[in-house]
Order: C-alpha cells, then sequence, then structure tokens
C-alpha cells in the first residue's frame, strides 16, 4: 500500500479538499517519510518520537514554527486515516500541540512613531477621513473589518466609548480617547456630508463615493502615511502596538482581552511575550552592567 498515495485519494475524494491543499499535505509529509527512511522506518509504523525528532532536526534547521504546525497539522490527519485504515491502532500525535507561533506577530511600533504618524498633515482630500481612521485604530485596537463597518450610531462621543460587534457577532463596548472622538468628529462634520453627496449612509466611514470604506481603500490610506514615515505600516500594527503599549504601561491581560475581543486569553497572552521582550531590549540597552 502507498500510503501517501491512498492518503491523497482520501483527502480528495472523501473529504473533497482542494488540489492545491492535497498537494501541500502530500509535500510535507513526503519529507517526513524520507526522514523516517533514515531511521530505517516508514509512514506505517512510526511514533510519537519519531515526529518529535523530526521536529527538532527541522528546528536546527531554521524552519519556522508556522511550517512545523502546519506539518504537524498533516501528521494528525494521517494519522486518523491511518487509524480508520487499522494500520494503526494509536494516535502518536495525541498529546503534541503546535508550536506557539510568536513569530506570527507583526512587530509594534515604538511610541515615538506612533506620534509621528497621528500628528502628520498630508495634502490630501480625504485626510480628515483616513488621519481620524488612524488615530481611531491606535486609540481603540480595533480590526480593519470592525473600524469600516462602523455605524454612526455605535459611537457615543460624550460617554468615550464605541460598540464593536466582533468576530463572531459578539458584542463589545471598547473606550475611546478624546483625540480620537475629535477626529472623528471633525471628519462627520466637515468632510462626511460631501461624501454622501445627498444620499444616506448609516456607516461612519464612507469612500469618495459616498459607499461604505472597503478594506483595500483603508488600507492604500495607510500606505501613504506609512511611506510619508519610512515604514511599512499595516493595520494590524496598530492594533498590536494599542495592546502591546497598554501592557508595558501596566494595563492587566483581562482588560485588553476585552477590549481587544479575544475570546480566548491565552490569544492576549502572546503580547505578555512581546512586552516582556521589550523591557529585556531596554535593560540591555541602558543598564550600565547588562552587557
Amino acid at each position: 500500500m502507498d500510503i501517501i498515495k491512498s492518503f491523497a485519494s482520501y483527502l480528495s475524494v472523501e473529504r473533497g479538499l482542494s488540489a492545491n491543499t492535497v498537494r501541500s499535505y502530500t509535500l510535507d509529509l513526503k519529507g517526513f517519510e524520507g526522514f523516517l527512511k533514515e531511521k530505517g522506518e516508514d509512514l506505517a509504523s512510526f511514533g510519537r518520537e519519531d515526529i518529535t525528532d523530526y521536529f527538532e532536526k527541522l528546528k536546527r534547521e531554521g524552519n519556522s514554527t508556522a511550517s512545523t504546525a502546519r506539518l504537524l497539522s498533516s501528521i494528525k490527519s494521517l494519522c486518523r486515516f491511518l487509524i480508520m485504515e487499522r494500520v494503526m491502532s494509536e494516535d502518536p500525535t495525541e498529546i503534541l500541540k503546535a508550536p506557539k507561533q510568536w513569530e506570527r506577530l507583526p512587530k509594534s511600533l515604538d511610541v515615538s512613531v506612533i506620534k509621528e504618524l497621528l500628528d502628520m498633515k498630508i495634502e490630501s482630500k480625504t485626510f480628515l477621513r483616513d488621519a481620524a481612521m488612524l488615530e481611531l485604530l491606535y486609540s481603540s485596537g480595533l480590526r480593519v473589518s470592525e473600524i469600516i463597518s462602523l455605524k454612526v450610531n455605535d459611537l457615543h462621543s460624550e460617554a468615550g466609548f464605541i460598540r464593536i460587534m466582533g468576530k463572531g457577532s459578539k458584542e463589545r463596548v471598547v473606550p475611546v480617547n478624546h483625540r480620537a472622538v475629535e477626529r472623528v468628529g471633525k471628519y462627520m462634520s466637515e468632510l462626511r456630508p460631501g461624501l454622501l453627496k445627498n444620499k444616506q449612509s448609516a456607516c461612519i466611514f464612507l469612500s469618495n463615493r459616498g459607499a461604505p470604506m472597503t478594506r483595500q481603500r483603508f488600507w492604500q490610506s495607510l500606505k501613504v502615511f506609512g511611506m510619508m514615515a519610512g515604514i511599512k505600516l499595516s493595520p494590524h500594527m496598530l492594533r498590536h502596538s494599542f495592546a502591546t503599549h497598554l501592557l508595558e504601561g501596566g494595563a492587566d491581560l483581562r482588560s485588553v482581552q476585552k477590549m481587544l475581543g479575544h475570546s480566548d486569553i491565552a490569544t492576549t497572552q502572546i503580547y505578555t511575550k512581546v512586552s516582556r521582550d521589550r523591557v529585556k531590549e531596554v535593560f540591555l540597552k541602558h543598564h550600565p552592567r547588562a552587557q
């Protein structure tokens, strides 16, 4: 029995996966199969120790945690298939967990860089809108999908908060500072009526044609700010900067979790590592006997 070929057929025919997905599984498993052959073993008889040995090899070779996590997913799927086919009696991946993928986090920006971005003046017809979105994104740590879908009734300026409908239709309330409130208010009074052109829209942020803003249009606006600052700027950077700066300033993890809209606090805990790394960097740079 050609295990990889049979497994690929199962993925394609019974699970209905795309050709590209099946190809990715196949390539992952061929690499693992080659490693097993070097040990005198095969895909019908490997165990947990073989998997961990392979991961250690990949780590020494500089493979990213993302690729290792994908590989583990491939091996887990193969093991389920082999148990179903009665080639294996026990699943060697049962208690194995994917490595924590720290490097998936985009780098957070220094406070000085954020200040430079927010203080910028750009000659653009839509500057008021773009600057308001930028300020609001950093002020409240919103996702792009959340900021472009904000409704007029979601903003409670006097109370200093916005109501967000996040992932999975989960509602949350997020504080918003007075600078962001002022910028959004200025945009709404001075630019938004002209964008509407006598039409009506419940959305706060509108395109030049008066339609709700799109992800692509907002990305384009951010790129201009980034180019002016000499950095490659993304919405994720601002969200991660928001969370990292809060924790560095002494905010508790649960509060940051609620503001970001994370259902699992383990997701928010990623930022504690980023914050600890920053503390270590400052120590090494400034303490006279750190080196």
